[in-house]
């Protein structure tokens, strides 16, 4: 009775070099029901990993592993309630037939611990042992497919959700939603959100974060307007997805009521939360609250500071990003690769070409950063912008990869606006067979040809596009007024007050034009006459969204209007116009920076 007598002691388990404890002459006492009790009992009270491997150890030398194999489930019981999951999994599959609470104990373990695959294998172990999955397993079954963006094995988990009688469970149908979101299919986590009887903090959370993340900002703010008026109080993941929004919608009012209540709810102070206001002034063109609200941050991360790094860069004020990377460095925060990146930006927006060419050296040199295909192309940028074609192409054959895309559609964009065609027609043939979706390079292509009056070749362009489903991102611009987000697009008359705005910046055109404006017609890609052409860039959807805000908001007012593309040079040049006729200042995100123009000058000097 050793054994009793000595189970709270797990040293004692330690193998014995005793012949009289091996297999062979180990005492009868050891198979009595107590004995194996206490031996249960003491696997799952081990609170260190030590201790539960000693007891193991004393268990094999025994050889009781193989006369109650009930012990080797509680081994592995002990070992998945202390994560040790490489000891934890080869013991599973010893164990002659896992119980279902055994087998969700190893799927909830793996996919806490980050192993996704092993995880649903174990499902489908469990599936092909003939046992059936319950309201416990799915969760974790779910969660797995979520982190693999697995959507149609998470279909297929629903599926059977649905035949084992679980769907309906709270915890189940909360990981659907969840995985849904996760995996892109906002469709479908909606229709099973509906579908819910009842609805916790989750469920709205993870409808909110999916249509967040999958770039559906008007959904993400009428979606925890509706939490809001269910009484769900929120929590920071869907402050956090509320404030991405505002950024990405340039929703500055919005993002200001979603900043107090995160100083309501008390998560002012979090770190992330606090970051992702600073983002969403940044995001809102609001650059001085951004600033603000990053002093206030008491214990800055690396996130942090990128983030205030990245802003400078937006806004065109490369010297204020690298004096804040300074301080980083000097704060004892060291740069991650997200980091360099918002520096390269900044010097590339600035025309900081050399500067971008040591921040770029420094990377492996002083900070052991490998650069990533985003910072080479971060690099061809910067030396295009500046108007080094001949050495941005040469850093490209020096690369010790192989370019990608988005490497060569930064070189383009450089022809583009240095004009060089011979050179965007050489990487244009590069690029051909390389990515036939994408439409940016489709874009850039048209524009080089269009410049030079090469109309046989756009239109030869266009039929490629058509040919291979390719299809233009459309123009669309954004502006918040009365907490209201109005959005227009090219010759949009759709809007109720389209009539109004027409007939104002047909008034504005004529203004424009006595004080010395000349439309840039290289801009317009159709093969017409200048007349054609110029009524063509007059209705871009960035005057009409200016026009909407001149009409609507009091004089003085700051106009901030946010477009998905790249502003065209002579909506760059008109907007100068009108920022000096009205006396106003206009603040326009596109899908590279910021510009800010006022009296009819823009903070970044052509530079763009």
């Amino acid at each position: 009775m050793r054994i009793l007598s000595n189970a709270k002691a797990p040293n004692e388990f330690l193998p014995s070099t005793d012949a009289s404890a091996s297999p062979t002459t180990a005492s009868p006492a050891v198979m009595c029901p107590e004995t194996i009790t206490t031996i249960s009992s003491l696997l799952k009270s081990c609170a260190r990993p030590s201790h539960l491997k000693q007891a193991h150890a004393r268990i094999l030398t025994l050889g009781l592993h193989r006369r109650i194999p009930t012990l080797l489930s509680a081994a592995t019981l002990g070992y998945l309630s202390l994560g040790l999951l490489d000891s934890a999994l080869p013991l599973f599959r010893s164990v002659p037939s896992p119980s279902p609470f055994l087998f969700n104990m190893a799927i909830r373990a793996c996919a806490a611990g980050g192993r996704f695959h092993v995880a649903l294998s174990l499902y489908s172990t469990l599936l092909s042992s003939g046992l059936r999955p319950d309201k416990f397993t799915f969760p974790f079954a779910l969660r797995s497919c979520a982190a693999l963006s697995d959507l149609w094995v998470g279909k297929l988990l629903h599926q059977h959700s649905l035949c084992f009688g679980c769907a309906s469970d709270l915890f189940v149908a909360a990981a659907l939603v969840d995985m849904y979101s996760k995996c892109g299919d906002v469709f479908c986590a909606r229709q099973t959100f509906d579908k819910m009887a009842n609805r916790d903090l989750v469920c709205w959370t993870s409808m909110i974060s999916g249509y967040a993340h999958n770039g559906l900002t008007m959904e993400t703010l009428e979606f925890f307007r509706l939490m809001q008026l269910s009484s769900v109080k929120p929590n920071r993941v869907s402050l956090l997805s509320a404030l991405l929004a505002c950024g990405r919608l340039g929703a500055l009012r919005g993002g200001e009521c979603f900043h107090c209540l995160a100083i309501k709810t008390r998560f002012e102070h979090d770190v992330l939360v606090a970051t992702a206001v600073v983002d969403m002034y940044v995001k809102c063109g609001n650059l001085e609250l951004a600033r603000l609200m990053f002093d206030r941050i008491d214990s800055k991360d690396v996130v942090c500071w990128s983030t205030m790094v990245a802003g400078f860069g937006y806004h065109g004020l490369a010297g204020e990003a690298i004096s804040t990377f300074d301080n980083m460095v000097d704060d004892g925060v060291m740069p991650n690769a997200t980091t360099f990146t918002s520096l390269l930006s900044a010097c590339s927006h600035s025309g900081l070409s050399e500067e971008g060419r040591r921040f770029f050296d420094s990377m492996n040199l002083k900070y052991g950063i490998e650069p990533k295909m985003n910072h080479y192309a971060c690099m061809v940028d910067i030396l295009g912008r500046a108007g080094k074609l001949q050495e941005a192409e040469e850093f490209i054959k020096q690369m010790p990869m192989e370019p990608d895309t988005s490497i060569w559609v930064s070189l383009l964009g450089a022809c583009r606006i240095h004009g060089d065609l011979d050179l965007g027609e050489k990487i244009a043939d590069k690029i051909m067979n390389r990515d036939h979706n994408h439409a940016g390079y489709f874009v850039l292509l048209s524009n080089v040809y269009a410049a030079k009056s090469r109309w046989t070749d756009v239109e030869r362009v266009r039929k490629l596009m058509v040919g291979r489903r390719v299809n233009k991102d459309q123009g669309i611009s954004l502006i918040e007024f009365n907490n209201q987000v109005h959005k227009f697009g090219v010759d949009d008359k759709s809007h109720p007050h389209s009539r109004e705005i027409y007939a104002y910046l047909d008034q504005l055109s004529v203004r424009m034009k006595q004080l010395g404006y000349v439309p840039l017609v290289d801009f317009a890609l159709h093969d017409v006459d200048d007349e054609s052409k110029e009524i063509a860039l007059s209705y871009h959807s960035e005057r009409l969204a200016i026009v909407f805000g001149l009409i609507n908001m009091n004089p003085g007012t700051v106009i901030r209007v946010t477009k998905n593309l790249r502003v065209c040079g002579d909506c760059h040049n008109a907007i100068k116009f009108i920022s000096k006729i009205e006396s106003r200042v206009i603040i326009v995100r596109d899908a590279n920076r910021f510009h800010h123009f006022e009296g009819g000058i823009c903070s970044c000097h052509d530079h763009w």
